[in-house]
């Protein structure tokens, strides 16, 4: 009797299982909210030196230089450099066992790490729950690892990057070509739609102040989340974005004297409403229309 035999035929292991592989993932998602902000800016630093300097002086690329990637080098501690052993490195248990603080020097790890974990596993069961064993909870899931991400990476740094926006959209598209959600045809306009709704509204915004009210980022987010969900759902998932939004934005304006001026990133409401969209997308939208 194979694994999958098994998964399939036993929900509660299967939930159980994409739990722990949610935690896995979301190990991994940490290194990638962290360091793929830190790889951009790299690059941009390496093209802006590269247009800057005359042909002839343009330096060699030091191969001597450890290389900076998702892979490596191995995570360590922030505050004595000391590299994270593997029995260290379990997700949400390692942290709870060490308080919170590394092995070596005590330094304090933030809670977020195991939080990212968590979250990531808790998502993933959900899914795994609501859509049972198949195609669908599958295409969900790695849906739900890409949106993770992004969520908290332009919460940290206003950044939405390419490197995970476009692949989204694109994987969207093909789910959906091979029977995902909604039909091709929906999933195709809901990334065009989604792109140009926002995108609308960005030059609208733009020319009544003068002032950009978001980024390119937020277009390409939105074109992905329609690509997986359909046109449908983009009322819903722009209604309750810009719901979410104004609520949080004008309650930390207020409790944390932030300013009116200070910007306040979009995608993390639009994951919002996308993962909500996700499961109750077709309830909200007969409560949308029947208003």
């Amino acid at each position: 009797m194979s694994l999958w035999y098994v998964l399939a035929h036993q929900p509660t292991l299967f939930v159980i299982t994409v739990f722990l592989l949610g935690l896995l993932v979301g190990s991994f998602l940490n290194v990638v909210i962290h360091r793929l902000p830190r790889m951009m800016e790299a690059n941009f630093r390496a093209e802006c030196e590269f247009l800057n300097q005359p042909t002839d002086t343009i330096p060699i690329e030091d191969s001597t230089k450890p290389p900076y990637n998702l892979i490596t080098p191995r995570s360590c501690c922030p505050g004595c450099g000391s590299p994270i052993a593997s029995y260290d490195n379990i997700p949400v248990l390692s942290w709870l066992l060490l308080k919170g603080k590394c092995r070596h020097c005590k330094t304090a790890i933030s809670v977020r790490y195991p939080l990212v974990e968590l979250g990531t596993g808790l998502l993933s069961a959900g899914i795994a729950a609501y859509f049972g064993w198949g195609f669908i909870a599958a295409g969900t899931i790695v849906f739900i690892w890409f949106l993770v991400a992004l969520f908290w990476i332009d919460a940290d740094t206003y950044l939405l990057p390419d490197d995970l926006t476009l692949p989204l959209l694109w994987l969207g598209l093909l789910f959906n070509l091979v029977g995902g959600l909604v039909s091709l045809s929906d999933a195709l306009l809901g990334a065009v739609f989604g792109y140009l709704s926002l995108w609308s509204v960005y030059w609208l915004f733009k020319l009544v102040t003068g002032k950009e009210g978001m980024g390119y980022g937020d277009f390409k987010l939105l074109a992905a989340i329609g690509a997986w969900l359909g046109w449908q759902a983009l009322p819903i998932v722009i209604l309750l974005s810009s719901l979410v939004g104004a609520i949080i934005g004008i309650t930390l304006t207020l409790l944390a004297s932030r300013g009116w001026s200070k910007p306040l990133p979009f995608g993390p409401y639009l994951v919002l409403a996308g993962v909500i969209a996700l499961i109750w997308g077709n309830d909200l939208q007969h409560l949308l229309w029947a208003i």
